[in-house]
């Protein structure tokens, strides 16, 4: 029997003896339908994270199937006993990556591109322009396979986030004012949607404030087992939030959205920025979850002049809208409400495209497997358009409909869908 070190003990032993075992997650798990392997499942996962705490097995033997994890988190919804296994993956993560020395092209790759680039907005927009050039040129063909692959996501046309820092709201009376939270890849690639979202939560009749001095969500980090950089993001996005007199804070990336929410959890232990994180998470919500909620549908949407569309819809749940958020229903309504009879669902509309943050440029391979099984599935639909709520979720799924032949279909965000319906200029 296996000593424990208290040095090793990384892991919450009441969190990961809650999973009694009983496979409830494995038809939710992506990674487990496409292979089969208990590995890489989410109860063989958490088997894997106790026999490394008890050091009965090494990390090196762990770490294929610990990576190959999307944190989709689906498993939480499917699971009766409410196993907390988002927690449980990030602290593993966080263990991993202080003890395992990564692959020159994994380091270069996490802790340069991943960690140096990506959340930082200026930074992105640099890098970029080298494989924008290429792909303009047509000359991504000469280059290795997982450059050309991960080069394919970028979009043809990147609008950058150019939005004043005070807009009003459209109706005769203001009902409240929000922040907005920019992000990281939305504020490059996303700007024309990031203007529709300000444009609808104005005519819903909310001022719309964006902080200048906002930084990345933190959420790279966190999936990436870097806890203590993504506390710092955490800290800094609190305090400038907290300047602003606001009713909420929104946020239109799913998987900011999910990271924004548990900031509480994140700064847990904290005497100082526990109750903070708290506070500020309680007024962060998905864009559609607010619309929603505020009745956007009967006092905006109804009151439009709106044709229904002539070709077919469908939707595309991101899984960190859908599963730490357990967000479906809003959505969708919102898309119901512009597309009527027009709307088909998704088969296995849950299931994760691929994207999952940067696991498309980590896990190349099982993200490749995931594109295709969800261009199949858009593709039995028959749909024209296909909408969704996340950065990453658009750039895999407009990727994978390219390489399919299927480049007439649209993959567009909830925000640009219906702001097309609603505003003709």
């Amino acid at each position: 029997m296996a000593v424990m070190n208290s040095d090793n003990l990384f892991l919450d032993e009441a969190k990961a003896l809650a999973c009694v075992h009983c496979g409830l997650c494995l038809g939710a798990c992506p990674t487990y339908l496409e292979t089969g392997n208990e590995n890489d499942s989410p109860r063989g996962r958490i088997y894997l994270m106790r026999a490394l705490q008890a050091q009965r097995i090494t990390v090196e033997e762990a770490l294929p199937h610990i990576d190959r994890c999307l944190g989709c988190r689906a498993c939480e919804v499917a699971c009766p006993s409410g196993v907390q296994y988002g927690a449980l993956l990030e602290t593993t993560r966080e263990h991993i990556e202080q003890r395992h020395r990564r692959s020159f092209f994994q380091t270069v790759l996490r802790r340069f591109v991943i960690e140096k680039v990506f959340p930082y907005a200026r930074r992105m927009k640099w890098a970029l322009w080298p494989a924008r050039i290429l792909k303009r040129m047509g000359r991504i063909v000469w280059l290795p396979r997982f450059i050309r692959d991960s080069v394919s996501l970028i979009p043809s046309q990147i609008v950058a986030t150019n939005l004043p820092e005070f807009s009003p709201a459209t109706t005769e009376e203001s009902r409240g004012q929000v922040g907005l939270i920019t992000g990281c890849v939305m504020s490059v690639m996303f700007g024309d949607t990031h203007r529709n979202t300000v444009r609808l939560l104005n005519a819903a009749g909310y001022d719309v404030v964006v902080p200048r001095m906002q930084e990345c969500c933190g959420a790279l980090f966190a999936h990436g087992g870097q806890l203590e950089t993504a506390r710092q993001f955490a800290r800094r996005n609190i305090e400038v939030f907290e300047r602003e007199s606001l009713d909420a804070v929104i946020i239109n990336a799913a998987g900011c959205g999910s990271t924004l929410k548990e900031y509480g959890h994140l700064l847990e232990g904290d005497r100082e920025w526990a109750k903070r994180g708290m506070t500020f998470s309680a007024k962060v919500k998905d864009l559609s979850e607010f619309l929603f909620d505020i009745g956007f549908i009967e006092r905006v949407i109804r009151e439009s002049s709106i044709a229904p569309p002539s070709s077919s819809v469908t939707f595309h749940d991101a899984c960190h809208l859908a599963h730490p958020q357990r967000i479906t229903n809003q959505p969708r309504q919102l898309v119901k409400a512009i597309a009527g009879g027009s709307f088909v669902e998704l088969p296995e509309a849950d299931v994760c495209c691929g994207s999952a943050g940067s696991y498309n440029l980590t896990e190349p391979a099982m993200a490749g497997r995931l594109q295709q099984r969800k261009v199949r599935n858009i593709q039995s639909t028959r749909a024209r358009t296909v909408v969704t709520t996340n950065p990453g979720c658009l750039l895999q799924i407009n990727a994978g409909m390219a390489r399919a032949g299927n480049s007439d279909v649209r993959v567009i965000h909830l925000a640009d869908y219906l702001a097309e319906q609603l505003f003709t200029d």
